[in-house]
């Protein structure tokens, strides 16, 4: 049995078609920059997530640098980052010229929540990131950012449709930043992000930020980027969006069934809270320090699996820092992710679950 980490060609026929019609609805109409499928998608993000603002971007990179930028941050300013996430996080600061602070995760790779001991006078915001797909404590997190007068931009790239007492993942900060890359729980075809803000001043400037800072063509207020999403690729996520729910449900389903069937395991240590709604079950992340021997056993039997992430971003050459961090570096050393989409077969996932069971018996 072949059973690939991710393979989006298996998405179902139907799904194909309909994504099919609607970009030959696109190339008749003509029209592949803005238009009424990026206003469609805008408008049901900010439904889905009762966001005010909801601005599609070129990626979710750069969702975080037009956050950066749109607060004001840069030369001068320290920036609060974890050291266990995926690089954008880290190079959207320095591409502002901003000073990166990395501060240590807990135990599943979220923002230590003892954070604020790394705030100095030059700190100017914090962002947390919601990794695997599990929000970080909102309600402690922005009290302490009130209290230091920081702002805070969530990097929710892999956390669409997590809430936390009905509140969505990229609504509790100034800004929250969306990734729509390929392997998201709401992914397009290609690339495409997005911005949430909740005050209409910020939402205005990250809309000229992303068009060369012009409010209308060839009216230019500040110097900006092109950073605007492609009209297909909103296309494609509005016919995505309509599965994403019933996707959520298989996601979930699968997760406990992971759950249930390593429970007894006691070397290995499973995701928290992955069946809660703060957690939208985007990777299933495991840890065992047998992890190497564990992918390689794995791989045998033909089953893809994931490191997310091998290296903490401090270890890494262009945000060299000094720093324990142990628990960033277990997880970097211990944890490996699991198949864990909608495209899984029952079969498959029964295999999966004897196959790891097998190999710490």
């Amino acid at each position: 049995m072949k059973i690939p980490f991710l393979d989006l060609s298996r998405m179902e026929e139907s799904l194909k078609s309909r994504l099919k019609s609607r970009f030959s609805e696109v190339l008749e109409a003509g029209i592949f920059s803005g238009g009424k499928e990026v206003e469609a998608l805008e408008r049901s993000i900010s439904d889905f997530f009762k966001s005010k603002y909801s601005i599609a971007c070129a990626n979710g990179t750069d969702a975080l640098e037009l956050a950066l930028r749109a607060l004001g941050i840069g030369p001068g300013d320290e920036v609060i980052v974890p050291a266990m996430t995926w690089v954008s996080t880290a190079e959207a600061v320095v591409l502002v010229g901003a000073k990166l602070v990395f501060w240590d995760t807990d135990q599943h790779g979220l923002l230590r929540p003892d954070w604020e001991k790394a705030v100095t006078p030059k700190t100017k915001a914090v962002i947390p990131v919601h990794l695997y797909g599990k929000m970080v404590d909102m309600y402690s997190l922005m009290a302490k950012a009130k209290q230091h007068h920081l702002f805070v931009i969530e990097d929710a790239a892999q956390a669409f449709g997590s809430f936390q007492n009905r509140k969505a993942a990229g609504t509790w900060g100034d800004v929250g930043c969306l990734s729509f890359y390929p392997t998201k729980n709401l992914g397009s075809l290609g690339e495409a992000g997005m911005c949430l803000a909740q005050d209409a001043e910020i939402s205005e400037k990250i809309r000229l930020l992303l068009n060369h800072g012009q409010p209308i063509r060839d009216q230019h207020e500040l110097v900006g980027r092109n950073s605007r999403i492609d009209t297909v690729q909103a296309a494609f996520l509005n016919v995505m969006l309509e599965d994403f729910e019933r996707n959520q449900t298989k996601r979930k389903e699968i997760a406990e069934s992971y759950l249930e069937g390593f429970s007894g395991i006691s070397e290995l240590t499973l995701p928290e809270g992955i069946l809660a709604k703060d957690h939208n079950a985007h990777l299933f992340v495991i840890q065992t320090r047998q992890r190497d021997e564990l992918k390689k056993f794995l791989a045998e039997k033909g089953i893809g699996t994931a490191i997310h992430y091998p290296t903490i971003l401090p270890d890494m050459k262009p945000y060299f820092s000094l720093g324990d961090f142990p628990n960033a570096r277990n997880l970097a050393n211990q944890g490996l992710s699991l198949p864990l989409n909608p495209y899984l077969k029952e079969a498959e996932l029964g295999f999966v679950i004897d196959s790891v069971c097998n190999f710490f018996r």
